[in-house]
């Protein structure tokens, strides 16, 4: 049976800590692939996401590398809300061949009691909680522990930088800098380059 890590997030941008835990979970746990499945909209993130499209085509550019990572966008051609539940019971309906894992870092692991319909989804679906700066991996419910060497980046860091003008060079794959840059996002200025 084929084994796949999900890694959900709104990849806003996707940036080299992404494809840092993919990659470890990936080999650690001797999984065949990992699925990078881009949320519509969160429930949990307050803040404005960039467009869709924008942030499908920079996390295509970001795993374009690996032949082990694939981008699926259901949640993304669903609209609205992104449950994992809904997420995770379409996967397993669709793929009754696979063995799905979902990747979740420490800040998720600390959050799920507040997650939608928590109690049926870890019967479902076996979850890798990921360390993280800051965040222990401690809950109640059925999570797999994987420490790994952090990489303290976030997202929001990254645009914080941008928005600023600030550098964030070495911080996301050349391609996804170079597609912020062709479309002037994340309040991008010619004076970064």
């Amino acid at each position: 049976m084929k084994k796949i890590g999900i890694l959900g997030g709104t990849f806003n941008p996707p940036h080299i800590g992404h494809l840092w835990i993919a990659e470890e979970v990936r080999i650690r746990k001797q999984l065949d692939e990992i699925w990078f499945i881009p949320t519509s909209t969160p429930p949990h993130k307050e803040t404005e996401v960039l467009d869709a499209a924008h942030r499908l085509e920079m996390l295509r550019l970001a795993i374009q590398d690996n032949p082990h990572f694939q981008v699926n966008a259901l949640e993304l051609e669903r609209e609205g809300k992104s449950y994992t539940y809904d997420t995770v019971q379409e996967l397993t309906t669709n793929y009754s061949e696979v063995d799905f894992r979902f990747i979740i870092g420490g800040d998720m692991v600390a959050y799920l009691p507040k997650w939608n319909r928590i109690n049926e989804l870890v019967q479902m679906i076996h979850f890798i909680g990921v360390s993280r700066p800051g965040y222990t991996l401690e809950t109640p419910y059925a999570v797999e522990r994987l420490e790994i060497h952090p990489l303290d980046i976030s997202s929001t860091f990254i645009r914080n930088r941008l928005e600023e003008g600030e550098k964030v060079r070495y911080l996301l794959p050349d391609d996804v800098m170079n597609y912020i840059k062709e479309n002037r996002i994340y309040g991008y200025r010619e004076s970064q380059s």
